[in-house]
């Protein structure tokens, strides 16, 4: 059995310094080395003190050879193709025959990493996938490869349930995973979804509104949370997806950005990090702020407006059935969100509960996908799709089709069951 007790991460950056502190709080002995002794100095800055002294540091160039001291080796490095299969060449030569070793890629297939490499690493290897920031989101994504071997897989879950206490999803080699694929697909197609509604007198603030505690989602909506993240990584989520999506996938409508959504990118308008992407705060000379939006229809900044909530239900997801323009909004983007998550079962994940707890633990949404069509009556929303002349996605569809009215359920003992992809139920892992 692999045990993992010491971890050696590749990349100082926002994600290789946030799992060294992880794996630091954790009791673990840590070693961290990038190509920039500075990074690596502010990694172990981060680290706090109670634990500093588990951490080493170093470069790459200086301190490769010591990754045969640990456990796991985690490369955290650039999300570029090339670089990583070029550091995995160096760290397999490197690591012990006893350790594991993963990439905390966001969405890059394992099976492009390990193509070609020796069967010991194919054998090694696996995607542990940790979201930003590490000590506080719960979701820890766990891919195996085709030959990684059970036991690797086994360790990793272990450690991060066990000593992380993460929330582990057991995902599948496909592109983006589980949590980045639907929860990358509601962003970037509700870019495109809105633009209608904006060009009819709806404001953004109010578009974020309705994609918030109507739908069960954070108050950042649309447009605060691409803010939060970035366009510039979104726009590399894009290309990623359009290179690695399968064919007919809906995402692949979305993967570039509308137009004025490209020129601020292109200007280098990416949201909270350049001080501003569709809102920012500006402040005033008596020291006060003003919230302003940058409008997507006129191009120019104006200030901030209170959202439009008039007629939107106070009970969870009933926008999804309201008239008017927020109900439409609502069910094209989040519902929309909705059914392409019911359609990527068994692709990305084996069974319901991974994606629900994907997008719970990364995305921070109240119910996952399948649980918020429950929440929402999957008859009726069977209903309303044929009434729009829509196809079922697979799982709306194994769900008809097995008689049963919901995802989950439970038996007369209290065990919780979900709906499998061949129409069985079977028990929920706690």
């Amino acid at each position: 059995m692999r045990t993992i007790n010491s971890v050696a991460i590749i990349g100082a950056g926002t994600m290789g310094a946030g799992i060294a502190a992880a794996s630091a709080a954790a009791g673990c002995r840590v070693l961290v080395l990038d190509t920039d002794p500075e990074a690596a100095q502010r990694a172990l800055d981060g680290i706090d003190d109670e634990c500093r002294d588990l951490v080493s540091i170093g470069t790459v160039a200086d301190r490769l050879d010591d990754i045969a001291g640990y456990d796991w080796v985690c490369e955290a490095v650039i999300e570029d193709l090339a670089a990583k299969r070029e550091l995995f060449e160096r760290l397999e030569a490197a690591r012990s025959d006893s350790s594991v070793i993963s990439s905390n890629t966001s969405g890059i297939p394992l099976r492009q990493i390990s193509d070609g490499m020796s069967e010991r690493f194919r054998r090694d290897v696996a995607i542990t996938h940790f979201f930003n920031p590490v000590r506080v989101m719960k979701l820890f994504e766990l891919v195996p490869g085709e030959d990684t071997e059970p036991e690797v897989i086994d360790a990793f879950a272990r450690f991060g349930a066990e000593r992380l206490g993460k929330g582990v999803v057991h995902a599948k080699d496909t592109v983006n995973f589980i949590g980045n694929r639907i929860g990358c697909f509601f962003m970037l197609s509700g870019l495109h979804l809105a633009k209608p509604f904006l060009a009819d007198g709806m404001t953004q603030e109010t578009v974020d509104a309705v994609l918030g505690a109507p739908v069960g989602l954070p108050p950042t909506g649309l447009y605060g949370l691409i803010d939060l993240i970035g366009l510039d990584v979104m726009e590399l989520v894009g290309a990623n997806l359009a290179q690695n999506l399968p064919p007919g996938d809906r995402g692949l409508d979305f993967t570039a950005f509308p137009a004025a959504e490209q020129a601020m990118a292109d200007r280098g308008q990416l949201g909270r990090k350049t001080g501003g992407g569709f809102a920012r705060r500006t402040k005033l000379p008596d020291g006060s702020r003003k919230a302003e939006t940058f409008d997507l229809i006129t191009a120019e900044w104006r200030d901030a407006v209170a959202p439009d909530l008039g007629g939107v239900p106070g009970d969870l997801g009933e926008v999804m059935f309201a008239e008017g323009p927020q109900g439409e909004l609502a069910r094209h983007i989040f519902g929309g969100t909705l059914a392409y998550a019911a359609g990527l079962v068994p692709e990305i994940a084996d069974d319901i509960a991974n994606v629900d707890n994907a997008i719970r633990w990364g995305f921070n949404w109240v119910h996952g996908p399948f649980e918020m069509l429950d929440h929402l009556g999957p008859g009726r929303v069977i209903e309303f799709l044929r009434s729009v002349g829509a196809p079922l996605p697979v799982m709306l569809a194994t769900l008809e089709a097995s008689g049963q009215p919901t995802f989950y359920s439970e038996t007369a003992d209290g065990t919780r069951t979900q709906l499998m992809p061949d129409g069985t139920q079977a028990p929920v892992d706690s």
